[in-house]
């Protein structure tokens, strides 16, 4: 089985990628757990010293690396560089401060010596998205493999040059062989992978449809699993936020990577007092955004990654119009692209407030007040992040255990930053990435007690 790989703005083959047998996925499983005994004993001074040639491997190569990722999901080139510079940034953090994530944690009992070590657990399987094909991965793989664990990369099809660029970046940074392997396979196989005795865990990164069967499926086989799906995260805007402000953070909060992003602002729930000027002010914005080759430099807006995704957003748009949100601008698809969207008027029960709009599309909410404003932003079947604009930052801090969500920003967009736990509650999944809670996911906290 052959897999392409097709830019989305030129419609050109980008490369293809013959599929893995069943054999031969067994053999590189078994390959994998052997590397793993040894990789386990490595010092931790070793492992941190080659994470921090990857980050040197990443930042030397940045231009390469970037180009791959534009040429195979169409994101604007200047956005690509910065996913890669961010990879380099979360090896550094883990280089950094696994020692101290990782040391024993000695605590008072009854017992002359007791404490909890932390120890790695084998292989870890990573399925992983192609919005972000580096930075998913990178931000699995750094915690992971420091901690001593070999890894498993199952990328998405359509960025399978990504993840074998990411491969030989491990390679080239000198990490053992078969430490971090990248495989090449079809979800008809993934069953077959989790069940193995070498695997001991997986993390996903995907949709809510993907989350539940990888769940399932782990389950039967009691293997741990960390879930990372989707978001419909809101943007709330109150009467005393400064508006200019407001309409800057939130066009990159629902533009950057043309709007393909889980933790992306999708809807707009704008208290009536400043409805009519944050619309007409976002509107203008989005009007001069400029669309077009992903590789020059000026260009904000590419085309979505595929065309299934852009038909899907455009049926998104059409059912909510029907339903009797206003349409104030965009609307058109062609091909793989999709004009930046805005529509107006949109209640809970349309399409563009419950469903998760992956693309430039925006959905203004009119909210009575700032408690009617969490009241619609909790009515979601999603749980990743929520945004609130304004100057009281004491009252927006107080509000924070009004949201269900695992972030709440005040004042900037929800995004992942390596210091910080990322993850969902709800249907967005379940577990943490970054941060120490990243790191201690797929360890085994280890009681050791000396009476």
């Amino acid at each position: 089985m052959e897999f392409k790989s097709i830019n989305p703005y030129t419609d050109c083959e980008v490369g293809s990628h013959t599929a893995l047998t069943k054999e031969e996925v067994s053999s590189k499983l078994d390959k994998g757990q052997k590397a793993f005994q040894s990789w386990r004993k490595t010092p931790l001074s070793e492992r941190t010293g080659l994470l921090k040639k990857v980050a040197s491997i990443l930042r030397g190569n940045a231009e390469e690396y970037a180009k791959m990722i534009t040429f195979e999901m169409g994101k604007p080139i200047s956005e690509s560089l910065s996913e890669v510079n961010k990879c380099a940034w979360v090896c550094d953090y883990y280089a950094e401060n696994a020692a101290a994530f990782l040391a024993d944690e000695t605590i008072a009992t009854d017992a002359s010596l007791s404490f909890v070590k932390h120890d790695p657990i084998g292989s870890v399987l990573a399925i992983m998205p192609w919005n972000f094909p580096f930075w998913q991965v990178f931000r699995f793989a750094a915690p992971t493999l420091t901690a001593g664990n070999t890894g498993l990369l199952k990328h998405a099809p359509n960025v399978f040059g990504c993840a074998k660029q990411i491969e030989e970046i491990f390679i080239k940074a000198g990490y053992p062989p078969y430490v971090f392997q990248n495989l090449v396979v079809h979800h008809d196989l993934t069953e077959y992978i989790i069940s193995h005795d070498s695997v001991q865990a997986v993390t996903l990164t995907g949709s809510e449809r993907a989350g539940s069967a990888v769940a399932e499926i782990a389950g039967r086989h009691l293997r741990k699993s960390l879930l990372e799906l989707g978001g419909n995260n809101s943007f709330i805007v109150c009467e005393d936020a400064d508006i200019d402000k407001a309409v800057k953070t939130a066009i990159t909060a629902r533009m950057l990577n043309c709007g393909q992003s889980c933790i992306a602002a999708k809807r707009f729930i704008l208290v009536e007092g400043i409805y009519d000027e944050f619309v007409a002010k976002f509107t203008d914005v989005v009007s001069n955004l400029k669309s077009g080759d992903p590789m020059d430099e000026t260009t904000q807006v590419g085309p979505l990654a595929r065309k299934d995704l852009a038909d899907q957003l455009n049926r998104q748009v059409e059912e909510s119009v029907k339903q009797g949100a206003k349409l104030l601008l965009g609307g058109h698809q062609r091909g793989c692209y999709h004009e930046p969207t805005i529509l107006g008027n949109v209640e809970p029960g349309m399409t563009a407030f419950s469903e998760e709009t992956f693309g430039p599309l925006a959905a203004m909410i009119k909210a009575k007040d700032i408690n009617h404003a969490f009241e619609l932003s909790e009515q979601s079947r999603y749980g990743l992040g929520v945004t609130i604009c304004t100057t009281d930052t004491e009252k927006a801090l107080s509000l924070a255990d009004r949201v269900s969500d695992g972030a709440y920003f005040i004042n900037e967009l929800v995004k992942s930053d390596p210091r910080l736990p990322f993850g969902g509650t709800k249907k967005s999944g379940y577990g943490r990435e970054l941060a120490k809670d990243g790191m201690m996911e797929f360890v085994n906290r280890k009681t050791v007690y000396l009476k």
